[in-house]
């Protein structure tokens, strides 16, 4: 795995899904920082995660610490609107760690003062919103830092995935669980 996305408190379960496709499709490691806003068996991101879950290098972490006992800081780029550099200044590196805040309270302040040089924001030309959707922004971060760690032939591998297994209409169940007071992340582990 090239690199990671880590959301920390993840609100809509349709966005988590849709991170956890994008993260099987370009295998990507998916952290989840609790608390949750929904459980991991909630239909809408069973739904939006396809038949795909299986694929997904899913780690769930019981909180922030947690999170950063398991992972270097200097692994780690955060991604806020409120960030004041841009996504072009970031400096991606095999084994990055892509951090995004939730949908309603985004980045937390206290990342934001304590790593200002490590945070960044996709600009937005217009100036007629304020934010992109979770996973549109997710998306744009890490295939940028798929280009520039020099992932290769993503679109043959994925190609020919499709052809060899066509999307059921039955999504699977993502295999992490929460469990409450955990003082490690839990794995799901692939096959």
């Amino acid at each position: 795995m090239a690199l990671h996305i880590a959301l920390i408190e993840p609100r809509i379960p349709p966005n988590t899904g849709n991170i956890a496709r994008l993260c099987a499709a370009t295998d990507t490691s998916l952290h989840l920082i609790e608390p949750l806003g929904f459980t991991m068996d909630d239909t809408q991101m069973r739904r939006a995660g396809l038949d795909y879950w299986d694929a997904v290098d899913l780690w769930v972490h019981p909180g922030w610490r947690a999170f950063r006992e398991a992972m270097s800081r200097d692994r780690c780029l955060y991604f806020s609107a409120r960030a004041t550099r841009p996504l072009s200044e970031a400096q991606f590196r095999a084994n990055s760690v892509l951090v995004f805040g939730n949908e309603t309270d985004g980045m937390p302040d206290r990342i934001l003062e304590k790593h200002p040089d490590e945070c960044f924001t996709i600009p937005m030309q217009s100036g007629k919103v304020r934010s992109l959707n979770l996973a549109t922004a997710a998306g744009i971060v890490l295939y940028e830092g798929l280009r520039q760690v020099g992932a290769k032939d993503a679109a043959k591998l994925a190609s020919a995935f499709v052809a060899e297994k066509p999307e059921g209409d039955a999504p699977a169940e993502p295999k992490a669980r929460a469990a409450g007071g955990s003082p490690r992340p839990r794995r799901r582990r692939r096959g």
